[in-house]
């Protein structure tokens, strides 16, 4: 007997009917008298243990009893899935063969894999890998099973990254939540790998806010007049470092820009202004690659507004009824045996009536090959597209029609032309002093003509001028010039979508500027499917607020990270542990050795914990007899209040309406 375990139930539903006719059971698809038989998990029907699982006197919180370091690592049957659990069990037992039908991404390949090796499997185990679930991609992959021993690397990246998860979380949350407290305060400090550096993201970003000092700098704009039409300019000093210019090149003072203009003025007059220099460049955009889930959540923000759980929760919605493909990819690549099926499914969106969409789908070119198509950039998963199923488009609610819309517009531009254009440059010359100009001819608009209602409706968009024809050495004269006044702005509150490009391009937020360039081909903190979860759990658990529409951090946050040590705030760190995921993903680094890394830097970190003084709040009262903050405690009946430094320090207190009382307590 073929056993098939699927992370889910709908991943089950599709693989057996791609079986053939069965019969469904408790738990279970049963096939082919018997032969073949599909049962499903709800992900992770295993969980970790915690501290006080593995050891009763972790209920306690001691400094003393840290770092926390599973030996050997456990899981336990989660409470609610204790029946299925049971099924899958008695399943493994019958079975001859085992195929892995978990998401082809790496906890799709831990979640089966770990509940194999929960149940002591020795069977031989195949792999489906399923980037869509229409019938011909189930069938498709039901004819290609892999050997589920090749993907041992994704396994071992998810282990990597649940067990790290667990270290950070369980001992940083204890030693700051305890060094927080001593200190006066009652919150608990929760630490997470990927969830502190990405909370801190916005902490930053508030303070520069709030401590943001505008600048006001200046710009000459002079206007040339040419035989063949209007030159519009902006001045480029010669020399930035001299005075009147800050420390990045903006003229501050205006009597500069004054002096200038009056200067230009009388010298232009005597036709002393001539076309320096003209450059121009004929260059090209090529197609937009089709979508990752990461790429998808940001555009989507831009344009509709939608959070990133929105738009996944959508996109898993329009995958499991068919009509695109896995949508938890990071990829935006498509592997090249799939070329041929792109004349069904654009045939297929001709059904989209929006925008005019089956106009363009009708002018499509099934002869170009854009760089979509590239087998080294696939991995388990590629990028997200519709699949071979006819979509009823009218059937699906405004968000699945705007989401799968922009799906079908990013596929459809792999069958257009590169966006051709003439950027040109010129230079005038007025008295040394040098001023330019850019624009834009459009030669051939290709791909970017699909987007044109998106273009003009771009609140944003700012085309660049078409400039007149000239030449070197023209003579044009002074038409106008005006001083512009600007005032710096200061920095933009993060979004959810901005949020998650941030924690996508971490490079660019790393304390240390070395890291840059290692980690820029790193794909950021966070996976493509956690990423909106965890922004989503900050605003749930209260240290992130949405206020309109903007991320602000509270005073929970704000506290947290001046606590904590730049090493656990900084993404710098959890930066290179995602790249060490990755290279253990790739084979290229073992558990063992990521783990002696992991261990010698929480050891590290520990070491910080315990050496930093944390500040009591403003709002601390403190003991009466060893001047330390008292903590406001539940009792077996009541709240009451007791001293931070106890055992060394027993001072109580009556709690009195959220606030301790001294009063003597008279004798009963």
């Amino acid at each position: 007997m073929i056993l098939y375990i699927a992370e889910k139930p709908s991943l089950a539903t599709a693989i057996a009917h791609g079986l053939g006719k069965g019969q469904k059971k408790d738990g279970c698809f049963v096939m082919n008298g018997g032969q073949q038989i599909v049962t499903w998990c709800f992900g992770h029907i295993l969980e970790q243990l915690k501290p006080d699982e593995y050891d009763e006197k972790y209920k306690r919180w001691t400094l003393e009893d840290l770092p926390i370091v599973p030996n050997p690592w456990m899981l336990k049957v989660s409470d609610s899935c204790k029946k299925q659990f049971k099924i899958i069990k008695d399943l493994v037992a019958q079975a001859d063969q085992i195929v892995n039908a978990g998401d082809p991404d790496r906890e799709g390949q831990l979640l089966i894999d770990e509940v194999l090796d929960f149940l002591y499997n020795k069977k031989p185990v195949k792999r489906i890998l399923l980037n869509a679930l229409d019938d011909m991609s189930v069938q498709q992959a039901l004819k290609d099973l892999r050997e589920n021993k090749d993907f041992v690397g994704l396994k071992n990246s998810a282990l990597a990254r649940s067990r790290a998860d667990w270290l950070i979380g369980m001992n940083l949350s204890r030693a700051y939540s305890i060094k927080a407290r001593s200190a006066g305060y009652t919150s608990a400090v929760s630490v997470g790998r990927v969830q502190t550096p990405t909370m801190a993201l916005v902490v930053r970003r508030e303070h520069d806010i709030k401590n943001f000092k505008p600048i006001t700098h200046y710009q000459v704009a002079i206007k040339w007049q040419h035989a063949n039409g209007m030159l519009p300019t902006i001045w480029q000093p010669a020399d930035t470092s001299i005075d009147g210019f800050d420390s990045e090149g903006r003229l501050i003072q205006r009597d500069i820009a004054n002096t200038l203009l009056t200067k230009v003025k009388t010298v232009a007059g005597y036709n002393k202004a001539n076309i320096l220099k003209i450059e121009q460049k004929t260059k090209q955009d090529l197609q937009c690659l089709p979508y990752s889930l990461s790429s998808l959540q940001i555009d989507a923000g831009k344009r509709f507004g939608y959070t990133p759980q929105q738009v996944l929760d959508t996109m898993q919605g329009l995958y499991e009824k068919k009509l695109t493909t896995y949508p938890r990819s990071d990829c935006d690549y498509l592997p090249e045996n799939q070329f041929s099926d792109a004349k069904e499914i654009l045939q297929n969106l001709k059904n989209l009536h929006k925008n005019d969409f089956h106009h363009f789908v009708d002018q499509a070119n099934l002869a170009i090959r854009s760089r979509a198509w590239n087998d080294k950039k696939i991995s388990a998963h590629h990028a997200i597209i519709p699949t071979r199923s006819i979509c009823d488009f009218d059937s699906l609610s405004e968000v699945q029609q705007n989401l799968y819309y922009m799906v079908a517009q990013a596929y459809l531009a792999q069958f257009y032309e590169v966006h051709k254009y003439l950027a040109t440059k010129i230079w005038i010359l007025c008295s040394d002093e040098q001023f330019t100009t850019n624009g834009k001819t459009i030669l051939s608009n290709g791909w970017k003509s699909i987007y044109k209602h998106e273009i003009q409706e771009a609140a944003d968009q700012k085309e660049e001028p078409t400039l007149p024809q000239v030449q070197e050495n023209d003579v044009v004269e002074f038409s106008s010039g005006d001083i512009i006044e600007k005032i710096t702005k200061p920095p933009v509150r993060f979004n959810p979508s901005t949020l998650l490009k941030a924690m996508k391009e971490i490079y660019k937020y790393v304390k240390d500027s070395n890291l840059k360039t290692v980690l820029k081909e790193c794909s950021g903190i966070g996976t493509e499917a956690t990423r909106a979860s965890i922004i989503d759990k900050l605003q749930s658990t209260g240290f992130l607020a949405l206020e309109k529409k903007y991320l602000v951090p509270t005073e929970k946050a704000n506290m947290i990270i001046s606590v904590l040590s730049d090493d656990i705030t900084y993404p710098d760190t959890t930066a290179l542990w995602e790249k060490g995921l990755e290279d253990i993903s790739q084979q290229n680094l073992s558990l063992i050795d990521f783990f002696e890394q992991q261990i010698a830097m929480l050891n590290e970190f520990l070491e910080k914990a315990n050496s930093i003084k944390i500040e009591a709040p403003k709002n601390a009262v403190l003991c009466p007899v060893c001047k330390k903050p008292m903590l406001r405690r539940k009792g077996p009946k009541e709240f009451f209040w007791g001293c931070s430094g106890y055992p060394k320090c027993k001072s109580t207190a009556a709690d009195k309406k959220g606030k301790p009382d001294f009063t003597p307590r008279r004798k009963k």
